[in-house]
């Protein structure tokens, strides 16, 4: 505790200057996005845009694997025109964008907007990851960011909450939200924020991202690491469902007014906090339970698995995950959703700090920063898969509406067109009186018939496949003597 405390003290006010930014940034986008599936495909009668969930998938799938690819590029830009003005430029980029982006109504013009956020967002993450390693110690770091990773949990618990407030009274003040956390942001930078000591970067610009490229391409020449890119990638595909898919599956098929009843009756403050005036639970209000469970629990969790190597540590936690997301999937009862999404969450907290720790330990000492450089990849390219099962797979499979339509064309009934003057709403309220059944039994009725949950199998599935892929590799490494040398000596010793 001691330790903690002193570390604490020695930080200097850019090291709390540059969490703070954090928080309020993530709390920007992940109050955007937690409501973004929402957001893209709900009825037109209500404000939201009724986009298809194939678009759904394209536009978020497509912005956040070129988002985890542009840090390539800012990173550079960042060492070239230094921290403080790049900075600046984020944060502007990213709060004029996010209130822009409550503007646009087509699939081509939100797109675009959010890939101005994206940007943004690029030209922020490295900078901030590198002021907390600037101004902590190599005795500091670890504690240091840790600090950092909290306040990135603090950052996505608070905004889904928010937003689910402010969207019941206007979508337009979610992206007023987003932009307001960009002007603190400004504030903290101008007033608060000192460029840290830092080796100036003077050569030329387009040299420094064609190195940059280049040594991408030069650390995936190692297969060891190419291949683990590869089967986690897997990883992020299941990961990512929670906060692409699961927003869709609640919205349209769990019943959240037990949830409310539940926490009205047993502890009404939270309802009050929770709920909403409909007497039911928003999805990004549900899924904010994953944010707020590992800043509680991270430290035990971590603690936990610190007995196991990382590589096992990860498997486990994969499957613990692969676990929540099949449960949150399974069925449309609101209480086994929330505890899928909290077994999911410390699954997460077991398995994605131990990835970083085990590309840290296989990268040759003079190549530590270039191999932690690609860990971005697998989630690049996770998205862009999750972009599709959220997509055309949900859409197919389990989407309400999409079931309705089959049905209604099954039995030949004639139903209009969903259009600008006819929502997705209106569609479900019509066919609902036309087969003689409240919107209620309706549900029920699609639910049954068409089996929605069935989805979980796939998405659980890849989780396994994940971690069969992982046992497998472990095996093979050894068996090419791929391993590190102490790694050999450890499995020496505990034998």
């Amino acid at each position: 505790m001691s330790k903690f405390v002193e570390s604490v003290k020695s930080y200097p006010g850019t090291f709390w200057t540059a969490n703070t930014m954090e928080l309020f940034e993530r709390w920007a986008w992940y109050g955007l996005f937690s409501v973004m599936a929402v957001y893209l495909t709900g009825s037109t009668d209500e404000g939201a845009l009724g986009f298809s969930h194939e678009e759904k998938g394209f536009v978020m799938g497509g912005i956040t694997f070129i988002l985890y690819l542009l840090p390539l590029v800012s990173g550079p830009l960042s060492d070239k025109f230094g921290y403080k003005k790049t900075l600046i430029v984020s944060y502007l980029i990213m709060g004029a964008s996010y209130l822009a982006l409550g503007q646009f109504a087509t699939v081509n013009s939100f797109f675009v907007g959010f890939l101005f956020v994206a940007f943004g967002a690029a030209l922020f993450k490295p900078v901030i990851s590198a002021t907390v390693a600037r101004t902590t110690s190599e005795e500091t770091r670890s504690i240091g960011f840790g600090l950092f990773y909290m306040t990135v949990n603090i950052g996505g618990f608070i905004g889904p909450l928010v937003a689910s407030k402010l969207r019941e009274i206007s979508w337009d003040y979610v992206f007023y939200m987003s932009a307001a956390a960009m002007v603190v942001n400004l504030l903290l930078i101008v007033f608060f924020y000192k460029e840290p000591e830092r080796e100036k970067n003077n050569e030329p610009l387009l040299n420094s991202i064609g190195k940059a490229f280049y040594n991408i391409v030069l650390a995936l020449k190692d297969l060891k690491l190419l291949f683990l890119l590869i089967i986690i990638t897997g990883f992020w595909t299941m990961f990512n469902q929670i906060f692409y898919t699961l927003p869709n599956f609640i919205e349209q098929w769990v019943n959240t007014s037990e949830l409310y009843n539940f926490l009205k009756e047993n502890a009404a403050p939270l309802a009050t906090i929770f709920g909403t005036e409909d007497g039911t639970v928003n999805p990004e209000t549900m899924g904010s339970v994953n944010f707020g469970s590992i800043v509680i629990f991270q430290l035990l969790v971590s603690t936990f698995v610190m007995r196991f190597k990382p590589l096992y540590a990860m498997m486990g936690g994969i499957l613990v995950c692969a676990l929540g997301v099949g449960i949150a999937f399974y069925t449309s009862n609101p209480f086994f959703v929330l505890l899928g999404i909290l077994i999911f969450s410390f699954g997460e907290m077991g398995s994605s700090p131990k990835f970083t720790e085990y590309i840290g330990s296989m990268a040759p000492p003079e190549k530590t920063a270039l191999y932690m450089g690609t860990s971005y990849l697998p989630n690049a390219v996770g998205n862009l898969i999750t972009g599709w099962l959220s997509g055309s797979y949900y859409q197919e499979n389990s989407d309400k509406i999409e079931l309705l339509k089959k049905e209604m064309s099954s039995k030949n009934i004639t139903m209009p067109e969903i259009n600008d003057d006819f929502s997705s709403n209106e569609y479900f309220n019509l066919a609902a009186e036309k087969l003689q059944m409240t919107n209620e039994q309706l549900t029920q009725y699609l639910w049954n018939t068409y089996d929605p949950a069935k989805i979980w199998l796939t998405f659980a599935a890849i989780g396994v496949a994940t971690v069969i892929l992982l046992f497998g590799y472990d095996i093979l490494m050894k068996k090419l003597g791929l391993v590190k040398a102490e790694t050999k000596k450890e499995t020496a010793e505990v034998a």
